[in-house]
């Protein structure tokens, strides 16, 4: 597909965590004792929950706490024959991961980092642009690749500058009328987007109120990708057992936001192997605010290989 900026590169940058970083990802996203691997660096199968390098665009190589905005700000432009967008008004559209190998539980002593190119800028009118990106983190020394991403953010009322509308997103869907097969809760507090945030995503959205007043939201809101993250960890363990190993690839879009305290229900259809998946089901998924019933992730969808299904626990941060 062609269009402004499509094909573009990005200077690829270096990224790193070590095992500190991923053992507060798993208890920032609900992991539980009975999940000791991805909580606790020595039992025997310590391992990285799979989806942490959605993160490492955040993070970079950073150990400490950095200025999101002007972080966002220096690599949001570049896009050739499209405008710079304001970063402080940007939000999540959709994440697709698709793992092709486990990263080690650290970086240290290898050099990683992420490779990023524009698969598409659509413009939307009034309400806003939405930019399409593929980011591959791969071993910069040996090109072996272990995820790639493709991230669609939506820039608020940032529209209107003659750019492509872009094609019509295809959706996927659970079963109609069919009860999920698995359920999956998820509370949170007032302080858990504080935790999370300190995974490298430090955008002030999540911990005050005043951006989250101005673009309409009525204060801080959860992080999109906590909603993304804790949905995935659920499936994974009610699924598929816990085992990074069992999972593909995982996707949802972002629907709505998600207010500190609000419990997530996470609703989940086996499809089964309806096509040649290498023994993984097709999922399907539906994230809801418990109380409300308002969707908070939609066209959600995953690869997984099932291995015997859970007893549902509600995690609580």
């Amino acid at each position: 597909m062609s269009g402004p900026g499509v094909g573009h590169e990005f200077q690829p940058y270096p990224v790193a965590w070590l095992k500190r970083d991923v053992l507060l990802f798993a208890n920032s996203i609900g992991c539980t004792v009975d999940e000791l691997q991805f909580l606790y660096e020595l039992n025997p199968k310590f391992s990285v929950f799979p989806t942490y390098p959605i993160i490492l665009p955040f993070k970079h190589e950073n150990i400490d706490v950095i200025d999101f905005y002007a972080a966002q700000g220096a690599s949001s432009g570049g896009i050739p024959g499209v405008p710079k967008f304001d970063p402080r008004r940007t939000v999540d559209g959709e994440r697709h991961i698709i793992f092709y190998k486990p990263l080690p539980t650290s970086s240290e002593g290898r050099k990683f980092e992420v490779r990023g190119k524009v698969l598409g800028v659509y413009d939307k009118g009034k309400p806003g642009t939405v930019v399409e990106i593929q980011n591959d983190l791969v071993d910069a020394e040996s090109g072996e690749m272990y995820t790639r991403t493709i991230n669609s953010g939506f820039n608020v009322g940032q529209g209107n500058w003659g750019g492509p509308k872009g094609p019509k997103a295809p959706n996927y869907n659970p079963p109609e009328g069919q009860k999920p097969d698995a359920v999956h809760e998820q509370a949170t507090s007032p302080e858990t987007a504080h935790l999370y945030r300190l995974n490298g995503d430090y955008n002030p959205l999540h911990a005050t109120p005043e951006p989250g007043e101005s673009m309409g939201f009525g204060g801080a809101i959860m992080h999109g990708l906590y909603s993304w993250n804790t949905a995935c960890h659920g499936i994974l363990k009610l699924l598929g057992g816990s085992d990074s190993a069992n999972i593909k690839e995982f996707a949802a879009r972002f629907a709505s936001p998600v207010l500190a305290g609000d419990t997530l229900v996470t609703e989940i259809w086996n499809l089964g192997s309806r096509d040649s998946f290498d023994g993984f089901d097709d999922i399907r998924f539906v994230t809801k605010v418990k109380k409300t019933g308002k969707v908070v992730l939609s066209n959600g969808r995953a690869k997984i290989k099932v291995v015997g299904q859970k007893e549902n626990r509600t995690s609580k941060l």
